[in-house]
């Protein structure tokens, strides 16, 4: 059960990362929480330390969404538990392996319905009733590396570039009925999604500068859809950089370079 006459937000992937700090400010906010996941005791875990720190009710519902049947378990369970479900964020996510090279499509089947069909299927399961009681926010966590094409990354930045896409054409539909929905774009962010994906190399290689806290990206996101942002880059040197990628000349003249 909730608490009386507060909101609910369900999270993704808020065992860890954004997720965990998208429950922890929603919870400041005096939102409910809906914490998804895998791994059962890293809820648990949030689930007491918001209940503490904030005095909010914390459901848990543990799940895999590379499971296809994960997200309408997931709705089953927050109607049986009588609660409607006003802020969404779908956040759940993994790196994905290089599609040409790795010859297992088990593994790519999976990481799609991950990445896209999970959260397409949420939203369709969750932002009819939003719209119904006029009222609502999706965060669709995205990335930069969704906003250009790059060599090599034909898994994890295509499937942001949908998320992107699905937000904007979600964004148009809904925002007339009083639901807002943004795509958060962040850059490189301290979480533990580098050290999952064996990327710890590359982050020590980077510079500091570009690597920004989860609490900032979380924060801005929050802004962004309050003031009905359909795509939102996260971190400023991000947003200095996004205008650029997004030239169609300056596009075409990186790819040319990279072809070389």
């Amino acid at each position: 059960m909730t608490g009386p006459g507060r909101p609910v937000a369900l999270v993704t992937g808020a065992s860890a990362g954004l997720g965990a700090e998208f429950a922890r400010q929603l919870a400041a906010l005096r939102y409910d929480i809906v914490a998804v996941a895998r791994r059962r005791n890293r809820l648990e875990q949030l689930a007491s330390e918001l209940g503490d720190s904030h005095g909010v009710r914390v459901e848990v519902i543990a799940a895999d969404l590379a499971d296809i049947h994960a997200p309408r378990m997931i709705a089953d369970q927050v109607a049986a538990r009588g609660l409607e479900v006003d802020y969404l964020v779908n956040n759940a996510g993994s790196a994905g392996s290089e599609l040409i090279e790795d010859r297992d499509w088990g593994a790519h089947a999976s990481f799609l319905q991950l990445m896209m069909t999970s959260m397409a299927h949420l939203c369709h399961l969750f932002v009819p009733g939003m719209c119904e009681r006029g009222h609502g926010r999706i965060i669709n966590v995205a990335s930069v590396a969704g906003r250009i094409a790059q060599a090599r990354d034909t898994s994890y930045g295509p499937t942001k570039a949908y998320v992107v896409a699905l937000s904007e054409a979600l964004h148009l539909t809904c925002k007339h009925q009083g639901v807002n929905v943004c795509a958060l774009c962040p850059g490189f962010t301290h979480t533990e999604f580098h050290e999952v994906a064996d990327m710890l190399d590359l982050k020590a290689a980077s510079p500091g500068f570009i690597w920004y806290d989860a609490d900032v990206v979380v924060r801005e996101g929050l802004a962004a859809v309050e003031k009905g942002k359909c795509v939102y880059v996260s971190g400023r040197i991000y947003r200095w950089i996004d205008p650029m990628l997004q030239s169609v000349f300056l596009r075409r003249l990186i790819q040319r370079l990279a072809a070389r």
